[in-house]
């Protein structure tokens, strides 16, 4: 009976347990809906600032920091894709661990108090390999990607689901008190969904059935799909969705991508996007009526392994986004969109309450009012003129608008903001180098540190095989590695004309891309690349009696865009031939019988990530020779900065730092000379190749070698040299935020966006000019000198300010006693501080400071 009776109270403790817990649920769950103006969390319609960071592209040490840096940022939203080759690299067997930890990445957003969107796809594109689609499904019988496909239709319901599952175990979801509050279906099918016919509109309603059958109590989004059937969102992609229109009246207008920059590619120079454009772009879009606008991307990071798609894509992934590859703000980017969010939600109420009226105030001038009835009002005028700055008369007042500017005014009265103005200064960063020093410290020649091994030429394993005629390379790989051999042997009579003295045979190769290598007899004899078709005539020695042809075959990246990008091949199709240098015979050698060997001896033997006794540490070091693997150890730069590998020096190849792959370095591969331009003019509309620098240069020298991936000492370096390299040129890098601060600020800036209070008032009446703020990025830094200061009309840049005809003589003095040994200093720019150089013209005070 006693045992009875305890049983009896032990099951009311747990009702009584989980009563409690049913009611925590419920009190922290939220309800998330929308109308056509927004999003609608709890009753309550939200604008949202949201940004993108993809958690395989960073680690999980990276995170924590990256998230804070963006709600310091403003934002209120982390959107990330889920990337499903990372998680199911062979069907059935899933991978949530390290970078691929979803379920970490998501409760840390919602720990630091941010909302999530999660992206599931699950195809991305996002310059990922292949999509982001696994290459097994590739093989799936019957199957087609992306159409009304039934065998594709399972795998893409049984992953979705799998996800789904997850984020509900965990209670992730909004409706289940947790941080995702919209979830992605498909990714941009609508730019490409002519191309599969009627198909296409069953699949994209089979799509949005399937994942609201999936019951998340969040909405779902469909990017780029003017059809997206209800009641999944229909979104906007690009560099401007002002002219957006959600497909009802009863959705609100939402931007998922908006590009703060674009993606670098191996040979390409590097884009930036000027962050007053960006700025431009986001508040023309709040302008018109949006609510919710995503930065593609707020942190881009890393293409690790071998992830990155294009193909021909660079391992960067950095983006030009307000947090850079490494971590670090980018500055003034970061600063000038963190205003930016704060004037936008001065605007909050006002914006969610109504539709904008737009009215015109001139050619190229246009003004949006939100007005209430319960009197709250702000305003947005915009000059969408590419040339001219224009005066426009607003309520009785008079405003300058610089060319293709937006200004925010909070209460219809005051300017909190103008795009085209930045308040925030440029911040330097710059890497340091250092060699590569051995483990250990040793004083001697770093060469001898290094030891290596020759990966054979040719067919070396035993599970290579024959096949008559040429094979494409991917569905020969399967994508487990980059290199495909194509080995041919033949005979050469004496008497044939491919022997002829003082000639040379020609060896025609015809490829899908991306590198091919030439190796005759064992020796190196040409080699070529190019994105989608290679073709090579490679003058070649032949010799009387047998001679071997290896071909090696490189991707770089697998398609990840465009209809049927599926089924974009690789490698060598043909046609290959021989042929006379004489222009007399030639032999078609596609047809013939090839032995073929997927990946490489090194690989198989694990060299990347295990110890052998195969390594030579015998000197003199090869280099400069193709295909050879390099082993070194060193210490770890010292510090906490972001560190990376200078390959300067080497060829193109694969690295592993401690047997985690920092992906494809290819150093030697160079942007073209066209196109790049000192400065670039913001206005007008932005494109990919607008702005771009580092022509005739490196596409990529640096790579990224996560701090968490580095012990103090004893970390092993290991390399694949495929082109040949001399990797004792290897240097390290840390990357540093810089000591100097550069900032120009004119009389007609609005004062800082911090003056303002949250119900729309100016803190203090007193504060109503433009002040030029700065302030030293690290809490032990003061600014220490002032190497510059000018105000009046002062020319140039950062590192190149100069005095134009007009000054006020006591510039440099009043700045250095308002700032030197504080850590941040407010001039206040205005003649009333420093008396009237010059009368009829605005004045600009431009300071260049020094932390220390």
């Amino acid at each position: 009976m006693e045992i009875a009776a305890k049983m009896v109270k032990l099951r009311k403790m747990e009702m009584i347990l989980l009563l409690i817990l049913v009611i925590v649920v419920a009190a922290t769950a939220a309800n998330v809906t929308y109308d056509h103006r927004a999003l609608v969390i709890d009753g309550k319609r939200k604008v949202l600032i949201s940004g993108s960071i993809h958690y395989p592209r960073s680690t999980p040490e990276m995170w924590p920091e990256l998230i804070q840096k963006s709600k310091d940022g403003g934002l209120d939203v982390i959107e990330t894709y889920v990337f499903w080759s990372g998680h199911e690299p062979e069907k059935n067997k899933y991978n949530f661990e390290g970078r691929y930890d979803l379920v970490k990445f998501v409760k840390l957003a919602a720990k630091a108090g941010l909302y999530v969107h999660l992206r599931i796809g699950p195809y991305v594109c996002a310059e990922w390999n292949y999509g982001g689609f696994p290459v097994w499904l590739h093989f799936v019988p019957g199957i087609k990607f992306r159409t009304d496909n039934e065998p594709f239709k399972e795998e893409m319901q049984r992953f979705t689901t799998k996800i789904v599952d997850l984020m509900k175990q965990e209670k992730l979801y909004a409706s289940q008190g947790g941080p995702i509050i919209l979830s992605q279906i498909e990714n941009e099918y609508g730019n490409i969904d002519s191309a599969y016919g009627a198909a296409a509109k069953s699949y994209i309603k089979w799509s949005a059935s399937m994942a609201l059958s999936l019951d998340t109590g969040v909405p779902w989004n469909m990017c780029q799909q003017a059809d997206a059937p209800d009641p999944m969102i229909n979104t906007c992609n690009g560099f401007y969705c002002d002219q957006f229109t959600p497909n009802s009246n009863n959705k609100p207008k939402m931007w998922t991508e908006n590009w703060s920059g674009w993606f670098l590619g191996f040979g390409d120079p590097s884009p930036y996007r000027p962050v007053e454009d960006l700025a431009f772009a986001v508040a023309r879009f709040y302008q018109r009526g949006g609510t919710f606008q995503n930065y593609y991307m707020y942190h881009g990071g890393t293409n690790f392994d071998r992830t990155s798609g294009g193909p021909l894509i660079s391992t960067s992934y950095d983006y030009d986004a307000p947090i850079d590859e490494y971590g670090l703000l980018r500055q003034p980017k970061w600063g000038h969109l963190r205003d930016l969010h704060k004037a936008i939600k001065l605007c909050e109420d006002a914006l969610i309450s109504t539709d904008p009226t737009i009215t015109s105030l001139g050619s190229n001038l246009e003004a949006a009012v939100y007005k209430t009835e319960s009197g709250s009002c702000a305003a947005f005028l915009a000059n969408v003129g590419t040339k001219s700055d224009a005066t426009v008369t607003f309520n009785g007042k008079s405003y300058n608008l610089p060319a293709w500017s937006v200004s925010i005014l909070p209460d219809c009265k005051n300017v909190a903001f103008n795009t085209a103005k930045i308040n925030s200064a440029t911040v330097s960063t710059a890497f340091a180098r250092q060699s590569l020093k051995p483990d250990g410290g040793s004083s001697g020649e770093l060469g001898s540190q290094w030891s290596y091994i020759k990966e054979p030429i040719g067919i070396s394993k035993a599970d290579a095989f024959l096949k008559p005629g040429l094979l494409e390379q991917i569905n020969t790989t399967a994508d487990k590695s980059d290199y495909l051999w194509y080995s041919l042997r033949m005979d050469i009579k004496g008497d044939e004309t491919f022997l002829d003295e003082g000639s040379k045979a020609v060896l025609h190769i015809e490829s899908l891309g991306q590198v091919v290598y030439a190796f005759i007899n064992g020796k190196l004899a040409g080699s070529g690349h190019g994105k989608q078709k290679i073709s090579l005539d490679i003058p070649i020695n032949l010799v009387t009696g047998k001679n071997t042809i290896d071909l090696l075959s490189v991707t770089v990246g697998l398609a990840n865009y465009g209809a049927f990008f599926d089924l974009v091949g690789a490698g060598i199709t043909g046609p290959v031939t021989l042929k006379s240098a004489k222009g007399g015979s030639s032999i078609d050698l596609a047809s013939q019988q090839w032995t073929y060997q997927v990946g490489l001896k090194g690989d198989d033997t694990g060299l990347a990530t295990v110890d052998s006794s195969e390594w030579v540490s015998k000197s003199p070091l090869p280099t400069k020779q193709p295909l050879i693997w390099y082993k070194t150890t060193f210490d770890a730069p010292s510090g906490s900065e972001p560190v990376a590998i200078d390959y300067t020096g080497t060829g193109k190849g694969i690295a592993w730092v401690n047997g985690q792959s920092i992906g494809r370095y290819w150093p030697t591969s160079i942007a073209g000379n066209g196109g790049c331009t000192d400065s670039c003019d913001y206005r007008g509309s932005y494109r990919a190749n607008k702005c771009l620098k580092n022509c005739g240069k490196p596409s990529q020298t640096l790579y990224h070698v996560p701090r968490s991936w580095l012990k103090p000492s004893g970390n092993i370096l290991v390399l694949f040299e495929e082109m040949g390299g001399d990797p004792t040129q290897i240097s390290f890098a840390t990357k540093q935020t810089g000591s100097n601060l550069c900032l120009t600020v004119s009389q007609s800036h609005p004062p800082p966006v911090d003056t303002w209070t949250s119900d729309s008032k100016i803190l203090n009446r007193n504060r109503t000019r433009p002040v030029l703020s700065l302030k030293c990025p690290f809490s032990t830094q003061v600014i220490s000198s002032i190497k510059f200061a000018s105000f009046g009309t002062p020319k140039g840049t950062c590192g190149s300010f100069t005095q134009g005809h007009c000054n006020s003589s006591r510039s440099l003095s009043l700045v250095q006693k308002a700032c030197i040994g504080l850590r941040s200093c407010n001039v206040e720019v205005s003649t009333r501080v420093f008396g009237e150089p010059c009368r009829g013209v605005v004045k600009s005070l431009a300071v260049e400071a020094s932390c220390s």
